[in-house]
């Protein structure tokens, strides 16, 4: 699977137990890609998310600086877009990177059916 994408987590089980963690997640990734050659896409990663949380957290963060600014005229609102601005991206990359990854549906249950198949269970994503 991709590295940034997100991965399966499987339950321990008898097949676990048996082959071992590195081997499971070999046939885990080997899913993957399997559902990759099939069209199918992961579709979240962490760079997607801290992307989106910087950009969401700018602008929020510019506007609760600039409304906050006010108080000082138009220098009061520059100085507190500006602030607001940087503290919103720092706050948003952060969140961005820890945001839980959730597979799209199809990608999800073609994996974990193959999963399945080789005697694997999943308990979810991360």
């Amino acid at each position: 699977m991709a590295c940034a994408g997100p991965e399966p987590i499987l339950k321990s089980n008898l097949q676990l137990q048996l082959y071992g963690k590195d081997t499971a997640e070999r046939e885990a990734a080997v899913c993957g890609l399997k559902a990759e050659r099939a069209g199918l896409y992961h579709g979240t990663n962490r760079s997607g998310n801290a992307g989106a949380g910087i950009a969401l957290g700018v602008v929020g963060g510019a506007a609760v600086g600039a409304s906050t600014g006010l108080i000082g005229g138009p220098t009061g609102i520059a100085i507190g877009a500006v602030a607001g601005g940087a503290l919103g991206g720092v706050l948003g990359l952060l969140a961005g990177t820890y945001k839980p990854l959730e597979p799209q549906q199809e990608y999800a249950a073609f994996v974990e059916r193959c999963l399945k198949e080789k005697g694997y269970e999943t308990a979810g994503w991360q």
